[in-house]
């Protein structure tokens, strides 16, 4: 083998962890200050890999769904490892998850990498706990709720049947071609109606944003990271003048998100604001375009659940006796496409973990996790797991026609840090199918059964198709 091939991939590594909070040393030095005060109390089981590295490449150099299996089946539902310059406790039954994320979330505190943090910005709901966190994440489903986003389907509808004439006879990367969809739907929750007048500006800079999210947090000229840092300053600026603007229109009041952050009572400065609205647009956009990307995927591969739903969809249509456009009342009457994307989201498991932060020394299970220690309930492997959902790799949305075992499906998160957005994603994702199925057919170019992961997982190459109308 010709080492110098993993010699950049291991110096970047190195380099990155070197920049992250946690060190090594420190680590160590925690490790057994804690064991010393609590010798009865042992850490979970597990392997902390190499030093520095830790188990960063083992887990990004093979199919992280074979990394994070392998580990359960050696140590069980919970299991330390050393990840991204910090040590970890992993976890992957429903009752850890509750425990982290519902019970005794205060004692877990959301956390990102590095890079993620500085390019979002540290007021962002993302960050935060207590009153400040409870005051956004209010705003936010004040703004998202089925009273507000009812009155954004012919909107929605519009950007929808718009993106589908384009792809109307050719080949696209389905990922890429969904993303620009979802983009767009998030600037109509934010802005409303102007966001006419800024898409082009903001899309390119948030495209530049982007791609240094998983960058080294290294702010040197030529760096992914500092185009995205100078793209996120442009951003700022921007979303500044939109604030000019509405303040002197007396705009203040809109019923869009934007507008729900610039209430006189909530007292938000604008780079509160600012960090809040880049946030959303980095939590709406990917991962809604990653389900739907799935979605038509397992349409194509499974044709009687296609016409099943082409068929509810249809039904639909014919029922408004030549009323244009979809109604509120309309997507409720939708329950195999709902169970259609409950099954993707769970077979797919798009966010396969997130990330939360000890704040202090906590026991579960007998297992002692100290403070500052990352944990990381693992969504992908409860999701996958063959006593909670038999024959789990099987793609069969007839299994949601019952309720699913608590804390078990968690496709948004769970507890005080779920996704506040779920609503509006689940309405898009509703609202493109209508039309889809309805007046488009398409097929999948290549072979389909390849997997990438760059973060979100994804079909190889971003799903290339072919879509037509129908005759």
């Amino acid at each position: 083998m010709d080492f110098s091939v993993l010699f950049f991939p291991i110096f970047a590594a190195v380099l990155f962890l070197c920049l992250f909070r946690c060190s090594s040393s420190a680590v160590d030095r925690r490790r057994r200050r804690h064991h010393r005060q609590s010798p009865t109390l042992p850490l979970p089981p597990g392997t902390m890999g190499w030093p520095y590295v830790g188990e960063t490449f083992q887990l990004y150099s093979q199919d992280p769904n074979v990394f994070f299996a392998t580990k359960q089946r050696r140590y069980g539902s919970i299991f330390k490892s050393h990840i991204l310059g910090c040590p970890c406790v992993m976890i992957s039954s429903p009752e850890a998850a509750k425990f982290v994320l519902v019970t005794k979330a205060h004692l877990f505190k959301p956390t990102f990498p590095a890079s993620k943090e500085r390019m979002l910005g540290k007021q962002a709901i993302f960050f935060h706990q207590g009153d400040y966190h409870a005051k956004l994440r209010k705003l936010v489903l004040r703004a998202f709720m089925p009273e507000s986003i009812k009155y954004m389907i012919s909107n929605i509808e519009s950007i929808a049947q718009d993106a589908l004439n384009s792809w109307d006879g050719t080949m696209i990367n389905t990922y890429q071609e969904m993303k620009t969809y979802t983009f767009n739907v998030a600037l109509l929750s934010i802005f409303g109606k102007d966001e006419v007048l800024y898409r082009e500006d903001l899309k390119r800079c948030y495209y530049i944003l982007e791609k240094g999210y998983n960058s080294m947090p290294v702010n040197l000229p030529g760096t992914l990271f500092h185009k995205a840092m100078k793209a996120r300053k442009e951003l700022a600026q921007i979303l500044a003048r939109i604030l000019s603007e509405r303040r002197q229109n007396g705009a203040v009041q809109s019923k869009d998100l934007l507008g729900s952050f610039m209430g006189d009572k909530e007292g938000l400065t604008d780079e509160q604001i600012a960090d809040n609205i880049i946030g959303v647009i980095f939590a709406a956009r990917d991962t809604t375009a990653s389900v739907l990307t799935w979605i038509l995927k397992y349409l194509a591969e499974n044709p009687t659940v296609l016409e099943a739903v082409t068929e509810e969809q249809m039904a639909i249509t014919e029922g408004k006796e030549g009323k244009s456009g979809l109604a509120w009342e309309d997507t409720k009457k939708m329950p195999i496409t709902s169970a259609v994307i409950q099954e993707t989201l769970r077979v797919a498991s798009i966010l396969s973990f997130t990330f939360r932060e000890a704040v202090e020394d906590v026991e579960y299970e007998g297992y002692l996790i100290p403070k500052g220690w990352k944990v990381l309930p693992l969504f992908r492997n409860i999701h996958h797991n063959s006593q909670i959902f038999p024959d789990p790799e099987k793609f069969d949305p007839s299994r949601f026609k019952v309720a699913t075992k608590p804390n078990a499906f968690m496709p948004f998160g769970n507890g005080t840090h779920s996704c506040p957005g779920n609503e509006l994603a689940k309405l898009e994702i509703s609202i493109l199918i209508h039309h889809l199925t309805t007046k488009y057919r398409w097929s999948i170019v290549g072979p389909s059964d390849g997997v990438q992961y760059g973060p979100f997982a994804l079909p190889q190459n971003g799903l290339p198709i072919v879509l037509g109308r129908k005759p």
